[in-house]
């Protein structure tokens, strides 16, 4: 599998293991099975595991995966990603104390001595303090306690404030597809001039880029998960179900060309964008490899990239900023978002 140094010494696979689906909100989680997948997903060289703080239970079940691997003396490294995303009716009192307990908690869940990276989320820019828990961060990562920070669905300037703040930002992760190109231009720009790594998740439209939506109607509400609403809205704003066909339409054509899935053609487009580092792949299990291994190893040429982008060229959006939509308070994106996970959780 492809690895890249995300920072001087710090190497990573390009695919990275979501973790989101093992939160139990895209159904039901057996344990053993899904430390078995994470074992076969680090066998196929996908070392690299994101998470989060706000993930009910995975951080926990991923430090209990790593323990049964040192257990087992498991030779190979594997990183993992978290993040801190303290509760929106909590930023107003949000404090340097805040941060250095989520760290611990953190710490705790996953059973290790370091966080090998930490990436910072804000749920309103009009509640100062995001520069102050990324400076807050980066004490912790001087103390030791954390090793990398990154930041997850800022916008450009805020980016930059906090890199001119002096935080050694590693890596972005932003939502980033065939349908949702947001980081592309600026942000990826401003990332490459700072060092930054793009990390991207909703490569696969929370499945909705696949075989089985090829042709088919669109679904019937109420959609199954958090995760179809979301990607279902980002489908409306590409254009809606019939421009959304004809962008299965030109991917399985170019899929056909090479013998592979048209997932895997949409995670090789987002793969070679400039200014990726990596893309989740939020697989709940290892049947997820095959593709992943084809993804790995596919190359598009001009033809392929030009097919796809006659069907781009005439999408409506999303348009704006990154993460704009899903901060616009009384959207419909932002109406998916869960703002106090961490209490509840």
């Amino acid at each position: 599998m492809t690895r890249i140094e995300l920072a001087p010494g710090y190497s990573i696979s390009r695919i990275v293991k979501g973790g989101w689906q093992l939160a139990g909100g895209h159904g039901a989680v057996d344990e053993a099975a899904a430390m078995d997948d994470m074992d076969r997903f680090v066998d196929a060289g996908v070392t690299t595991f994101d998470c989060a703080d706000i993930y009910t239970g995975v951080e926990a079940l991923i430090g209990r995966w790593l323990a049964r691997r040192r257990s087992a003396a498991r030779p190979v490294a594997v990183q993992v990603h978290t993040k801190y995303v303290p509760d929106l009716d909590r930023l107003p009192t949000h404090s340097r104390a805040d941060v250095a307990r989520g760290v611990d908690r953190s710490l705790a869940r996953l059973g290790v001595d370091a966080l090998d990276l930490v990436q910072l989320h804000w749920w309103d820019y009009d509640v100062p303090g995001y520069v102050d828990a990324a400076l807050w961060l980066d004490e912790l990562r001087r103390a030791g306690k954390v090793r990398h920070v990154g930041l997850t669905n800022f916008d450009c300037a805020r980016v930059e404030e906090i890199a001119r703040a002096g935080v050694p930002v590693v890596s972005h992760q932003v939502q980033y597809s065939v349908m949702d190109r947001r980081p592309a231009g600026a942000m990826a720009a401003a990332c490459a001039a700072r060092g930054v790594g793009l990390l991207c998740y909703g490569a696969l439209a929370g499945g909705f880029l696949s075989e089985r939506w090829l042709g088919a109607a669109p679904p019937a509400e109420p959609l199954e998960n958090r995760s179809l609403v979301k990607y279902r809205l980002v489908i409306d704003e590409f254009g809606g179900w019939d421009r959304f066909q004809a962008l299965l339409t030109a991917l399985h054509e170019v899929a056909a060309r090479h013998g592979v899935g048209l997932g895997t053609v949409a995670l090789r487009w987002v793969l070679d964008q400039p200014g990726v580092a990596g893309v989740m792949v939020g697989a709940r299990h290892a049947g997820h490899l095959d593709q992943i291994r084809a993804a790995d190893a596919l190359v598009l040429d001009a033809e392929d990239r030009a097919a796809i982008a006659r069907v781009q060229a005439a999408a409506a959006g999303p348009a704006g900023e990154v993460y704009a939509l899903e901060r616009m308070t009384g959207g419909p994106h932002a109406a998916v978002m869960r703002y106090t996970l961490n209490r509840s959780g």
